[in-house]
């Protein structure tokens, strides 16, 4: 294959789970189903960071958080660290962005050669005033923390939170995008096609408010919404990272539990969620009418995912599986790997190496991923180990572990997490602590102190908040 042209789509906050494409029996996303059938479906992608500016600052430099000092959603990805559109706009490439990539201060284009659109926020520090008012409370009491904040993410997760046939920012912003990218595609189609280029079209969706438009409001009429569940007794089995995050989120100021609520935030979300996905088959549709898709690979993910509810938590920012596994399709236009399902664990900070491969760029400075390709050509790994971090809102440095069927939290200071996620895909079952567990979990603990420095990110990321006990 060519150096071929990739059209990178990104969603925000997308649950893998709460798809067709992953297997959901409601959530309608026929586009995505169809793009995994002919493509590559990664059934363990995670994304680096679960919150959305040091998730992309990660996943656009192939570099870990603490390698970059992405602690949260305040932080620059200076411009000094080069990018996957650094480094194929160095190979030639016509790199463009269109659409969200929560780039923090001046440099909104790193590497991109053009923006088709503003980003959702402003690109100033002026954003995240009361995000610094927050920092600045080093040692404060939860309770102290929420005091600097304006509102709370719980809100959006009650029925209150919810509307319908309302226009508002995101879905302008979403049309904007769109409407780029399409622009875009079609000029490149009516080129003679001698530069190859990397088209970034990044959306809002599915990320809260859940304002599905009407459409897809009443696509869920009489869906069978599935609700949370929680077992008797769970609250006693949750770790510090949830303490901490549950009361920086405000979930006691809202009841996540009743179900009638979680069922129109859900049906909001399955909306929007379809929203996306008829997006991404417009972009499909475009390739084919234009004949780009036969020298095109597309790829598709999401920065993080959303609780909802799950465990009485929302939002992203923690490590369980519909928070940090995000979904990650990829299609090549020669129909390579075509229909495979790879259970493999893999990281979003793969796809710069990955994209440099596809353009032919051997020249990369050091990065933390690995290029899917030879995996996708050797098959599965057991031993390949992918990490995440988590900081912001935590309070402490986190960092999870994935290799083969295991999961690993480490917590900073307090105990950390084991699961076995093939016969305890929720994460109810923590591990640690029982005897026939005991070498997986020293073994796991030994690896991310091999990798990483606790001790030196808790010295340089500030922690927000003391523990909530």
């Amino acid at each position: 294959m060519s150096r071929p042209n990739i059209l990178f789509i990104m969603s925000d906050q997308m649950v893998a789970d709460l798809t067709s494409a992953y297997g959901h029996p409601v959530v309608q996303t026929p586009h995505l189903r169809s793009l995994a059938e002919s493509g590559v479906r990664f059934d363990a992608a995670y994304t680096p960071f679960p919150l959305c500016a040091p998730g992309r600052a990660c996943l656009m430099s192939g570099r870990h958080a603490s390698a970059i000092g992405a602690w949260d959603n305040a932080a620059p990805l200076t411009c000094d660290q080069p990018t996957f559109a650094t480094y194929l706009a160095t190979a030639g490439y016509d790199t463009a962005l269109s659409g969200k990539m929560h780039f923090v201060g001046p440099d909104q284009l790193h590497g991109f050669r053009q923006r088709l659109t503003t980003d959702i926020y402003g690109s100033n520090f002026g954003v995240y005033e009361e995000w610094i008012a927050i920092k600045e409370a080093k040692g404060a009491h939860p309770e102290e923390v929420m005091a600097h904040r304006r509102r709370y993410n719980s809100d959006y997760y009650v029925s209150d939170g919810i509307q319908t046939d309302t226009w508002h920012t995101a879905l302008s912003y979403d049309e904007e995008t769109h409407f780029r990218a399409i622009e875009y595609l079609r000029a490149q189609g009516e080129s003679d096609g001698g530069q190859p280029f990397l088209l970034a079209a990044s959306y809002h969706h599915p990320h809260e408010p859940f304002w599905a438009p009407q459409r897809y409001w009443d696509l869920y009429e009489g869906a069978d919404i599935e609700i949370a569940e929680y077992p008797v007794g769970f609250e006693e089995g949750r770790s510090q990272m949830d303490l901490n995050l549950n009361a920086y989120h405000g979930v006691t100021r809202n009841d996540l539990r009743d179900p009638e609520s979680q069922r129109r935030v859900r049906r909001g979300y399955y909306g929007v969620t379809t929203y996306m996905d008829d997006k991404v088959g417009d972009l499909l549709r475009i390739l084919e009418e234009t004949g780009l898709a036969d020298n095109t690979v597309v790829v598709f993910t999401s920065d993080h995912g959303d609780m909802l509810c799950e465990r009485e938590m929302m939002q992203k920012r923690c490590f369980y599986e519909w928070s940090c596994r995000v979904p990650l399709i990829v299609r090549f236009p020669d129909g390579w790997k075509g229909g495979t399902t790879m259970r493999t664990p893999v990281s979003l900070l793969d796809l710069l190496p990955t994209f440099n491969d596809l353009a032919d760029y051997g020249d990369a400075l050091p990065h933390d991923g690995e290029s899917l390709l030879p995996l996708l050509d050797k098959g599965e790994d057991p031993e390949r180990l992918v990490f995440a971090q988590a900081h912001e809102a935590v309070g402490m440095p986190c960092i999870m572990a994935r290799q083969g069927r295991y999961k690993y939290n480490y917590i900073h200071g307090y105990q950390p997490q084991l699961f076995d996620l093939e016969v305890d895909p929720r994460e109810w079952d923590n591990l640690i602590g029982d005897s026939a567990h005991e070498e997986i979990a020293s073994r796991f603990e030994e690896m991310v102190m091999e990798r990483f420095d606790p001790d030196a990110m808790a010295e340089e990321n500030r922690p927000v908040c003391t523990a909530v006990g």
